[in-house]
């Protein structure tokens, strides 16, 4: 399992990046969270959090510890996967997610693009333990 990759950004948009490293180029989804801080370099170094499925093989990279630990939180509840844990934290910095989480503000969780009610509840009931402890 990979914990981070750093070289030369050769691609850089606000959903993915590619980095090149010894001649390999790795595609990495990001957040617009993660896009706002290496947008200006030329070099970086993502932590990742891989997801391996039987047809796919994906990379996720995060500038910050605290993002991908939230982001692997994410992923954890119910009903979302890595695409929406990543949208979520594209609406909304890591740390306003974490504040309506811990103050379960489900208006501020439905107001994500692709979150309803339900999920903003099971986000909540499911974190808010987890997310408070860290706080």
């Amino acid at each position: 399992m990979y914990e981070y990759i750093s070289g030369k950004i050769t691609e850089n948009s606000p959903a993915h990046v590619i980095i090149e490293n010894n001649g390999l180029g790795y595609f990495i989804n990001i957040s617009l969270n993660t896009y706002s801080q290496i947008k200006d370099k030329k070099e970086v170094s993502l932590l990742v959090h891989e997801q391996i499925r039987e047809d796919a093989y994906n990379l996720y990279g995060f500038f910050e510890p605290s993002e991908r630990e939230l982001f692997r939180q994410l992923m954890s509840v119910s009903g979302i996967g890595a695409n929406t844990a990543r949208m979520m934290l594209s609406s909304l910095p890591p740390a306003e997610l974490r504040s309506a989480i811990v103050s379960e503000n489900t208006d501020i969780i439905k107001s994500i693009k692709g979150i309803g009610l339900k999920t903003a509840q099971r986000v909540i009931i499911e974190l808010k333990d987890k997310v408070g402890r860290e706080q």
